[in-house]
């Protein structure tokens, strides 16, 4: 997991998409919906890469003091060796940070969900696999 495909969904995106994933690195993820567009920083606060029976490779990120929620989220793809099985895991936690969040924090968790739908997709489909995963 070295590159942002698992953040391609069409209506959001990471920027900049050259952005090494390295522990201190800032990004924004960038979201297009109804109309509005919005810009939340997070900074990537560490990075796994384990070998082993079962590897493991992916990072976490958390929010930056303007983004909309207060929160951290980990993107993990987990290769078990010995029965060729591979998963793609998301742990999130956040909770609403600004006044708007908070309005709208029953939409907000629904945004959320949807993206960590998609994320699995778009994860199978840059691996060449099919549209399952686990979020």
């Amino acid at each position: 997991m070295g590159r942002w495909e698992h953040f391609c969904l069409g209506w959001a995106e990471v920027s900049p998409p050259v952005t090494p994933i390295r522990t201190g690195k800032v990004v924004a993820t960038v979201a297009r919906r109804l109309g509005l567009w919005w810009l939340n920083a997070c900074r990537i606060v560490y990075v796994v890469d384990e070998e082993g029976p079962v590897c493991r490779c992916g990072f976490a990120w958390g929010t930056l003091p303007d983004h909309a929620v207060s929160g951290e989220e980990r993107f993990l793809v987990e290769w078990d060796r010995a029965s060729g099985e591979v998963r793609y895991d998301i742990l999130a936690f956040s909770r609403p940070q600004r006044l708007l969040s908070r309005l709208g924090y029953r939409s907000l968790r629904r945004v959320q969900h949807q993206v960590g739908r998609e994320s699995a997709a778009a994860m199978a489909r840059a691996v060449g696999g099919g549209t399952r995963g686990d979020s």
